[in-house]
């Protein structure tokens, strides 16, 4: 299984990345993304943090690492130029900090990532029909997550990418230890979210392709 979604203390994570990625070697998983949050204040350093520490780990190592940036909070005419910028700086894994319940988040944000090109949605909330086919059609990834107070919405989320056919990922938003969970227990979450077996199979699939890709 992988994880596409993970924090560091190059934000609001309490770990460095190598235990990041020691951690999640030791709970099972085969690949991760570390995706800090980035606005125009940090994006320069946490672009080249990430990028420099997924270069430098061990390529043989059980555990392969992506680098990645979380988008969060950014004005909505912010997202497009952020994105462009990450991919051309060695980004392979640019997650969007959706219209999540749980906290305040500009009006649009939804809309304004999928556009602007993001790999994932993060915990998108109430998203709309109009968005969720959006990212269907751009082929973005809503994501459904094991992080509490995010994942109140994700049975409605997923519905929404069943509606629409929406890829889906099933990602963490790990920022400490507690919240690095087995396979097993983001299985619970996922079926918790309304998903049969046969769904979840295909989503781990799907984002092992993805893996693959970058």
């Amino acid at each position: 299984m992988v994880n596409l979604h993970t924090h560091s203390l190059l934000s609001d994570g309490c770990l460095l990345p190598a235990e990041v990625c020691v951690r999640y070697a030791a709970a099972g998983y085969t690949a991760i993304a570390i995706t800090d949050h980035a606005d125009y204040s940090n994006v320069e350093s946490v672009v080249a943090s990430i990028t420099k520490f997924c270069a430098t780990w061990p390529k043989d190592f059980s555990l392969r690492v992506l680098p990645g940036v979380e988008l969060t909070h950014c004005a909505l005419g912010q997202f497009v130029p952020l994105v462009k910028y990450c991919r051309k700086h060695g980004i392979a894994v640019i997650v969007g900090h959706g219209e999540t319940v749980c906290e305040p988040v500009i009006k649009g944000t939804n809309r304004a990532c999928i556009e602007a090109g993001v790999d994932i949605l993060a915990h998108p909330g109430h998203i709309s029909d109009a968005d969720a086919k959006l990212a269907a059609k751009r082929g973005i990834r809503l994501e459904i997550t094991t992080r509490k107070s995010h994942g109140i919405t994700n049975k409605e989320v997923a519905a929404q990418a069943l509606k629409w056919h929406c890829r889906m990922v099933l990602d963490h938003d790990s920022h400490s230890p507690s919240d690095i969970i087995t396979p097993a227990q983001t299985l619970r979450v996922a079926r918790t979210a309304g998903l049969t077996i046969p769904i979840i199979k295909e989503i781990e699939r799907q984002s092992a392709l993805f893996v693959q890709s970058r």
